[in-house]
């Protein structure tokens, strides 16, 4: 189930990066900001074209101009058609003017845990979780079933949000596929491979293969991956060891016959847990 639902994941996300997330529909939503590198071409006036990196207050020098000219918070287009109306007021007629955004620094977005390539990545236009696992590389086999977004808010405090992956992806919940905003941490928790041991009058006794902390099987489950009951097994008699958090050992005993008929819970087994199933005496 874990496999199955990373590769559908990794899947979802290759088709939904490239179809709705076009390059061309970023960059037209994209809004400049501070450090970014743009380059300005001005047709039939190559003494005009320059590239500039937007410094920290917004605004541009742009020589063939007085004044400086505010571009953060623009689009291309935006800024394609107030230099072209301040040329054409100014020194040019009819100015055609190109605006290509050339490096994308004004708004980022952090992507770590369990993922393929974890670091920051650039918000080109409106951009969302999915996009962003995806630009990332995708998850990786380890990668937990929950996703946590911590964002930082206009008074200074931070908040977490959590986003349980089969939700998103399996269920298809399009309300959990948030929209980011810059400086998100998105982070995809290590669900680690645990241990529990079922020995004793079992088909085959030893450690549980791929066992992960999310998905901790209950006593019926156990014995099952185990092979299931020997012909020799006392049902009646299974005993669960483990540790309490001072360190304690604890032995519970448990009739595994009641739970079968329903009589009794099934029990949910924990990290490092030892099921040992006794053999009856005839």
């Amino acid at each position: 189930m874990k496999h199955t639902m990373t590769a559908i994941l990794m899947g979802y996300l290759v088709l939904f990066s490239g179809s709705l997330f076009s390059q061309e529909k970023i960059t037209s939503d994209y809004r400049i900001g501070p450090r970014d590198l743009i380059e300005i071409t001005v047709f039939g006036a190559p003494e005009m074209n320059r590239k500039e990196r937007v410094p920290e207050t917004g605004r541009i020098t742009f020589p063939p101009l007085a004044d400086e000219i505010e571009v953060s918070g623009l689009t291309k287009v935006e800024l394609e058609k107030k230099l072209g109306q301040l040329l054409g007021e100014k020194l040019l007629q009819n100015p055609q003017v190109t605006v290509s955004i050339l490096e994308y620094q004004s708004k980022r977005v952090f992507v770590l845990g369990a993922i393929r390539n974890p670091g920051p990545y650039e918000i080109q236009g409106r951009q969302s979780l999915l996009h962003a696992i995806a630009e990332a590389g995708g998850l990786l086999p380890e990668a937990g079933n929950e996703i946590i977004i911590t964002r930082r808010l206009s008074e200074g405090t931070t908040k977490s949000l959590r986003i349980s992956v089969e939700d998103l992806v399996l269920k298809g919940d399009d309300s959990l596929n948030i929209p980011l905003q810059p400086d998100d941490i998105i982070n995809i928790p290590v669900d680690k491979i645990v241990s529990i041991y079922v020995i004793g009058q079992v088909r085959t006794p030893g450690a549980l293969q791929q066992i992960r902390k999310s998905n901790l099987p209950t006593l019926l489950q156990a014995i099952a991956q185990a092979g299931g009951f020997s012909e020799r097994a006392a049902k009646g008699s299974v005993i669960v060891k483990r540790k309490d958090q001072t360190g304690r050992e604890l032995q519970l005993k448990f009739d595994v016959d009641d739970i079968i008929k329903g009589k009794k819970k099934d029990v949910q087994l924990q990290e490092n847990d030892v099921v040992i199933v006794p053999e009856k005496f005839i």
